[in-house]
């Protein structure tokens, strides 16, 4: 695991742009195609704006980027909630995807019915990624953190939480609301997952999920921990001012 500690949440989202933009150029020259799970949240909105920007845009080989969801509302695209929506606003429409790159999750249709269409989108890059293998290895997941310790979708004591043959699931939010979510398998299968957390606000759950007892039923994104790739967090200095001298070292 790394930490990187920007200045304040603007210097966090031009940092983290510049990162995924070197790191889709490595996946595209490496693999012929970037695979990306994207997160909801203020401080990925804030990334996804940078990378709509000519600095980083002109960088990124967007024909052979590929856009996923980690978590969505279970409302239509168009909704002032969605996830897709967001990041459509923000980037996606502003840079030149193709179309068929973008595997939304259908948070219109009836949430089992949507969950287990993911899941069946999900098997596909399993087996472009690695044949014959179950779980799909994003090139990056991104993932935000919730002040009850949630990321994506997966909430504190949910059953979602336990699910180890179903890449993706319907489930609810505290306030009963459905969603969609991928498993932890999938976010730990990754090869690189990142944590973008900015705002005083969420301090004390940083450093809770960094250096506290870990509870992952209790504090789910304690149970983000790639198999094989890199975890790294990247926060701005009202995020990381409850983590001690050790670990911002």
């Amino acid at each position: 695991m790394s930490i990187e500690i920007l200045g304040d949440g603007e210097a966090l989202a031009l940092r983290a742009a510049d990162v995924f933009a070197l790191a889709a150029q490595e996946a595209a020259a490496a693999r012929g195609r970037f695979a990306v799970a994207l997160s909801g949240g203020e401080t990925p909105r804030a990334l996804y704006r940078s990378l709509a920007r000519q600095q980083f845009s002109q960088k990124i080989p967007w024909r052979r980027v590929h856009l996923y969801w980690g978590d969505e509302r279970c409302v239509p695209p168009d909704d002032a909630q969605s996830n897709y929506a967001m990041a459509r606003d923000a980037f996606i429409k502003h840079v030149p995807v193709p179309a068929e790159n973008v595997h939304r999750m259908r948070g219109e249709d009836p949430p089992e019915e949507a969950a287990q269409a993911y899941d069946a989108e999900l098997r596909k890059l399993a087996d472009l990624a690695r044949p014959r293998v179950d779980v799909p290895v994003f090139d990056l997941v991104l993932l935000g953190l919730g002040p009850d310790g949630h990321t994506a979708s997966l909430f504190p004591h949910s059953d979602a939480l336990t699910v180890e043959d179903r890449l993706a699931v319907a489930t609810q939010a505290p306030d009963g609301s459905p969603r969609l979510t991928v498993t932890a398998p999938v976010i730990n299968a990754a090869r690189r997952v990142w944590f973008l957390v900015s705002g005083a606000a969420k301090a004390g759950m940083v450093a809770e999920v960094i250096e506290g007892l870990r509870i992952p039923r209790a504090v789910p994104a304690q149970g983000v921990a790639p198999v094989h790739g890199a975890l790294t967090w990247f926060l701005d200095e009202a995020a990381a001012a409850e983590l001690s001298p050790e670990a911002r070292a």
